[in-house]
């Protein structure tokens, strides 16, 4: 299992989006459990991002809700971390 790392624009972005739907916060939080057990899960649709967002990383929440995150090396030497950067829809993440 990786660690996730919550970055603070990710925090932000997530409490703003999640303020009002507790339902979505709990499909978020289902889905980072999801992503920290395995990344590459198919009901995540996890995938490479490119252009100005190259060297990330994107899965799929639902339709209209994108979680934008990085690979990083974990400095104890486990299993990388993964970054959370950026949570929104496609046209607020892309």
């Amino acid at each position: 299992m990786r660690n996730l790392v919550w970055d603070t624009s990710f925090r932000r972005a997530f409490k703003r989006r999640t303020r009002r739907n507790l339902d979505l916060q709990e499909r978020i939080l289902d889905v980072l459990t999801a992503l920290a057990e395995d990344p590459f899960e198919p009901r995540l649709k996890t995938h490479k991002l490119r252009g100005q967002l190259e060297g990330l990383w994107a899965c799929w929440v639902e339709y209209d809700c994108r979680i934008i995150f990085a690979f990083e090396p974990d400095p104890s030497g486990g299993d990388d971390l993964i970054v959370l950067v950026d949570i929104g829809s496609r046209g607020e993440v892309y």
